[in-house]
Parts: structure tokens; C-alpha cells; sequence
């Protein structure tokens, strides 16, 4: 592991003394840095370790300069130190001020030379040029001594410099003469010092969330070093070193966090051309930038809302297949969004989708075992996309990049929210970009719909789509439809649409006729008599009442379409007429049905009822004894036996006399 004429091997205190960037000032730092990132437990490709016992006196510990930060290894490339060998095509390390050995393969030296800077690459040439003089004047019959005088003379150069040059590249053709005569030097002059407690609060302060500037936490160590009485570097030469020494990713992870870092590696590309239409749809809501009025609340007064938009789109195509303008993000939405889809193109094998509500909706992906809301339980009901047989993938939280349908959003800002019919209700796309009439008017719904609607499918339309299967020349539509034709799509049956559209309260019937009552409206048909005054589950699209609701028992079996009764005239002849008709049927079906019966007469009933005898019924169980019932009260003096006498009545013909006159009187008066 040892290149040829370098070495490849440094103890801490080596690296301590040379002093690289992303490494330690002393020998303790370097060491609780390999026992932190397990340096002594490393190993290569090859499983050879990459820490290994010091030979000689004093023992220790040895570490390969694979172990190195990249910064170090780049202050070494910089320096000239660092260079691969032709033999092992491993780093190796030579001493600073050596040339690169001139037996090195040429390809490794130019290589070497490729990476310094054009002041580096300038001198090299402007030494190759003086050195091209001395040949020339050797050449011309001159001594090399006299050849070395005369181009130094002529350079400005000394004689000295000028052999050293020559040893440089002696026995080099003059083609690979530059690599070895760039200049090496080690760089900056000597390192500002400043107390390790100092420097250790300066990063702490200037490395946090709060992003404080480099000049404050200046300012504030120096106030400490003031009570210290230690003088500080200039604020700059301490930045630079901050920089020199802390990786970029380190001060962007601890100054902006974690999503920082990640945005300094490239954007990554994903193909689809293996794709096809209706393979992989993606769901998402937006929300868009216009104010619109939808009509009155309960106390007359106008509800202006921001619209949001429910959208599919095709992941192959970028087309966007359905939507739905509601007033927000809801699990209702998303599934008459997704009944659109199954109704007008099908059902795709994928859905790719955030965490949000109103998508990971245990009504909509309940069964799936991997989401990023709600808990997942074994008696979880299976949501409608798994019981289709549709695959979900989850984007990740907060990462609107993996989400394709985010760039069509993208434009509905400018391209729809823009538009002069919407001039004046448009909010601007930040609270700091309200345009100067802003809340200057509200789009009615109705008419917001029609237009968004066209904005929309003006963007399927447009051609020219830099996509990767666009090719800029196509648009979203044509390579749906191109792609649409020759695939195998899974057609809905009217069962998984009834699925997907949204299921209503637990409404109880009529009691008499069997109707249900949505929103208002009447819906009815024959076979509802059967669950008259009854609850069922209704499944209805609240955007279009006119359609037909679809009817469910409380078990979740269907039951039966039925259609919306229309209100008629008062003298609209015709709907009388079918009215007498539709009543006049089902007369007619009903006594077809009381015939299949074959139910008995009235007479029929009464002759078999008199035949039946029903014979008196003696108990069966007496009593182990009987119990006297004694009477208290008024009811005991109702019972007391009369005696004999007393029950004879009493009679004075005297008094039945004196009655008579008094009565005759009366009369007579």
C-alpha cells in the first residue's frame, strides 16, 4: 500500500504538524477524531485496514491517507504533495519541495497538472520557455554553462535556478517538461493563532440554526478576548480559516439544516420512458391564487374563498386526466375525483400521492400497509383504491420534487390564475406579491369552473412540451393518446364507479313509499317500497344531484339505483298523464303480486274459523294451599253481607200520603 518513493502513512502527530484543513491542530484532536470516526476499524477495497502499529522507536499508531477528509487530501494535491504512482495507482505522499519523480508515467504527472491553477500552469510555461533559450544557445555550438548564462541574463533569472531547472527535467522529453516544471510551494504564510476556547465559541456561535453574521460573533469573542487579554486575528483571516477548515456540508447542516444539504447534491433524473399511460397516476390539491365568491351564508352575507383544485395527473404524459374545484382538500373530493378517473379512462396500476388528509384517508387507502398517517390495524375496512387492486407510493413528507404534478401546478399560477377574466380577484402567489388591486373583486363559482376548466385542457393542448417523452415538439395530449391506445388499461365496471363516488349518511326512507331525501331532492323508484321506513346508505356525486343516488342496505349490499323525482308544473297536462300512468302500474303490479299470493276469500277464512272448536282449558296446577284475602277500606264496606231485616225497604203510609198533597199543590200553582 506503500507507492514507490512516497509515503502513504501518517501518525497524529504528522498530521497534526502539516496542518491540513478538516483535521485537528494537535495530536490529541487528530486522536479523539480517529476514535470518533473509528479509523482503526477501516478498511480498503481490498480488506487490508487502514490503520496498522508504528514501526520503530516509540510504537504508536499509523493512519492511511484514504482516512483523510477530502479537504485534506485536495491541500496535499494543491501543494504538490499528493500524486498517484504509476506501479500501485495508489496516493502516496512525498515530502514538500520534491519534484514529481521523472520515471512516474507521464499520464499520472499531466493528470497532476490539469488539476493546478492557470497562475501555476502560467509559471510552467514561462520556465519551459526559458529553459527552450538554453537549448537553443547549446545548439548553436555555445558551452552549457555559457547556454545558462545567456538565458539567464536574458530571463532575468539566475544562473542557479536555472541548473535546477535543468535537474528537474533531466532526461524528460521536452513535451512533458511542464508538470515537472510547475512550482510546488506549500502555500499561505503562517497559520494566525487563536486561544482553542476562543476559536471553539466563534464556531459554536457562528454554527447555529439562527444564522447569526460572522461579524457579531466576531464581536463577541472579542469581547472575551479583551478580558483575556489575547489579541485576535482580523475577522477575515478567521473566516477564511472557518471555511478552509469546516466542510461547506458542515456549515450548511448547522446553519440551515438538513434540507440544505440535501440540496447541494445534483437533482436527480428520473426516466419514464419504461413507463406508459395510465401506468402511474399521481393526486394532489392546489390551491389556487384567485378569489371567488360561492354565493350567501345563513346570514346573507357573501363567502369569498380561495378555490382548491383536486387533480390527477399522468405520470407518463404529464396530463392532467380529472379535477374537481372545491372549496377545500377533502377525502370527498379526492374520491369523485378518482370516479372521474375510473369513469372517463380507467383504472390505473399505480397512484402515487402525499401524506395529506384527505389522500392517506383510511376510506381511500385503508388496508395499504405502509402509510405515513393514521395507525394501521388488521381491522382497518379496505379503502377503495386497494380493494381495485391499485398499488399506492408514497412521496415523501414535504418533498414537493418528487411529486411530477408540483411543475404543472406551477404554471395554473401564470398560465390560469393570471388570466383576464381573472383580473382583479387574482391574490398574487405570496403575501408579499399582492398586486395594487388586490381583494378588488370575486369571481362568481360558476363562472370560475368554466374558465379553469378551459385553462386546463388549453394546457393538455399546448404543444411544444420540453418533457422527456414531449420531446418539444408534442403536447401532454398527444403522447397520452399515443400511448392510451397501445396499452392495456383496466376498464371500471358500474360496481367499482358506484365504489368510488361518495357515500352518504345513514338516511332512514319514507315510511309509505320507500322515497329517500338528499339534499333537498326526492329519489325514488319501485323497488324501494321493500325498505320502506328503513335506513340505508346512499352513494351520490353532490356536484351533479340530477344523476341517479345508488342505495345500499346498513350491511354495505346494494340495493338499487334510483332516480331524482322532478318537481312538474301545476298544469303540465303531460307529467298528470304519466303520473296517472306510473300510479295506474303500480296498481296493476301489486295485484299481480296479492294473485301470486293465492290468499283465501273472506267467506273462505270465516268457514274454517267456525270449524275450529276451542275446547275450555283447565288448570293444569293447583296450589298447596289457599290463602284468606282480606279487604280494608271503602271496598271492605262494599263487601259486608246486609242482614235480612235491612234488606227489606221501609215503607210509612202516612208519609207517602202527606208527599202526594204537597206535590198536587205545586201543580196547581
Amino acid at each position: 500500500m506503500i507507492a514507490s518513493g512516497g509515503k502513504s502513512w501518517f501518525t497524529a502527530a504528522e498530521l497534526a504538524e502539516l496542518a491540513l484543513p478538516g483535521l485537528p491542530r494537535t495530536k490529541r484532536k487528530v486522536n479523539e477524531r480517529a476514535d470518533g470516526e473509528a479509523w482503526k476499524a477501516q478498511i480498503d477495497a481490498s480488506g487490508i485496514p487502514l490503520a496498522r502499529a508504528r514501526k520503530g522507536r516509540g510504537g504508536g499508531i499509523e493512519f492511511h491517507i484514504e482516512l483523510l477528509p477530502a479537504a485534506a487530501k485536495a491541500a496535499l494535491v494543491e501543494r504538490g504533495i499528493l500524486f498517484v504512482s504509476s506501479k500501485t495507482n495508489m496516493p502516496a505522499i512525498i515530502a514538500p519541495g520534491l519534484p514529481v519523480p521523472a520515471n512516474d508515467s507521464p499520464a499520472h504527472i499531466w493528470t497532476w497538472f490539469d488539476g493546478q491553477s492557470d497562475k501555476v500552469k502560467d509559471e510552467a510555461q514561462r520556465r519551459a520557455m526559458i529553459l527552450v533559450d538554453v537549448d537553443a544557445y547549446a545548439a548553436a555550438g555555445t558551452t552549457k554553462s555559457d547556454a545558462v548564462n545567456r538565458a539567464a541574463q536574458s530571463s532575468g533569472e539566475s544562473a542557479s535556478t536555472l541548473w535546477n531547472w535543468l535537474a528537474l527535467v533531466k532526461g524528460v522529453a521536452s513535451s512533458d517538461r511542464l508538470p515537472l516544471l510547475a512550482p510546488r510551494r506549500k502555500g499561505g504564510g503562517k497559520q494566525a493563532q487563536i486561544d482553542p476556547t476562543l476559536w471553539n465559541e466563534l464556531l459554536s456561535d457562528y454554527l447555529r440554526l439562527s444564522q447569526p453574521p460572522f461579524s457579531d460573533c466576531y464581536r463577541r469573542i472579542e469581547e472575551q478576548a479583551g478580558l483575556m487579554g489575547v489579541a485576535l486575528p482580523h475577522p477575515k483571516t478567521l473566516l477564511r480559516r472557518l471555511e478552509a477548515e469546516v466542510p461547506p456540508a458542515v456549515i450548511a447542516l448547522k446553519r440551515e439544516g438538513k434540507e440544505a444539504v440535501r440540496h447541494m447534491l445534483p437533482p436527480q433524473t428520473r426516466s419514464v420512458a419504461d413507463l406508459h399511460a395510465m401506468q402511474i397516476v399521481n393526486i394532489d390539491g392546489h390551491k389556487a391564487d384567485v378569489f371567488v365568491n360561492w354565493g350567501k351564508d345563513a346570514n346573507g352575507k357573501d363567502i369569498i374563498i380561495r378555490p382548491t383544485i383536486v387533480a390527477i395527473q399522468d405520470v407518463y404524459s404529464r396530463k392532467f386526466l380529472a379535477w374537481r374545484i372545491a372549496r377545500s382538500e377533502d377525502t370527498v373530493t379526492a374520491r369523485l375525483v378518482f370516479a372521474d378517473l375510473f369513469r372517463k379512462w380507467g383504472i390505473p396500476e399505480f397512484v402515487l400521492s402525499d401524506n395529506g388528509r384527505a389522500f392517506a384517508s383510511k376510506e381511500l387507502t385503508g388496508g395499504a400497509r405502509t402509510r405515513f398517517r393514521f395507525k394501521i390495524r388488521d381491522e382497518d375496512p379496505t379503502g377503495i383504491l386497494i380493494a381495485l387492486g391499485i398499488k399506492m407510493m408514497w412521496a415523501l413528507p414535504f418533498r414537493g420534487q418528487s411529486k411530477p404534478i408540483e411543475r404543472g401546478f406551477r404554471d395554473f399560477c401564470s398560465a390560469i390564475a393570471k388570466l383576464p377574466a381573472f383580473e382583479g380577484a387574482y391574490t398574487g402567489n405570496t403575501p408579499l406579491a399582492k398586486p395594487e388591486n388586490y381583494g378588488e373583486r370575486a369571481i362568481p363559482v360558476e363562472e370560475f369552473c368554466r374558465v379553469w376548466d378551459a385553462g386546463i385542457e388549453r394546457h393538455n393542448a399546448q404543444l411544444g412540451r420540453r418533457t422527456e417523452m414531449g420531446g418539444g415538439q408534442r403536447s401532454f395530449d398527444q403522447v397520452f393518446d399515443e400511448s392510451y391506445a397501445r396499452s392495456s388499461i383496466g376498464k371500471a365496471t358500474d360496481e367499482q364507479l358506484r365504489m368510488a363516488l361518495l357515500a352518504g349518511d345513514h338516511v332512514r326512507t319514507d315510511r309509505a313509499t320507500g322515497a329517500v331525501r338528499v339534499l333537498g331532492n326526492s329519489y325514488w323508484t319501485r323497488e324501494l317500497a321493500q325498505v320502506a321506513g328503513e335506513k340505508v346508505t346512499i352513494r351520490f356525486d353532490p356536484d351533479d344531484l340530477s344523476l341517479p343516488v345508488h342505495v345500499y342496505d346498513t350491511a354495505g349490499r346494494f340495493l338499487i339505483t334510483a332516480p331524482m323525482l322532478m318537481a312538474t308544473g301545476f298544469r303540465d297536462v303531460a307529467s298528470a298523464n304519466e303520473r296517472k300512468r306510473l300510479e295506474k302500474n303500480a296498481q296493476k303490479t301489486a295485484r299481480e303480486a296479492a294473485r301470486a299470493l293465492d290468499l283465501l276469500s273472506a267467506d273462505e277464512l270465516a268457514e274454517r274459523q267456525s270449524m275450529r272448536t276451542i275446547a275450555p282449558v283447565e288448570p293444569s296446577v293447583r296450589p298447596a294451599a289457599t290463602r284468606m284475602v282480606r279487604h280494608r277500606g271503602q271496598t271492605a264496606a262494599a263487601l259486608k253481607a246486609v242482614s235480612k231485616p235491612a234488606q227489606t225497604p221501609f215503607s210509612n203510609p202516612d208519609f207517602e200520603q202527606a208527599r202526594s198533597r204537597a206535590a198536587l199543590r205545586l201543580i196547581q200553582k
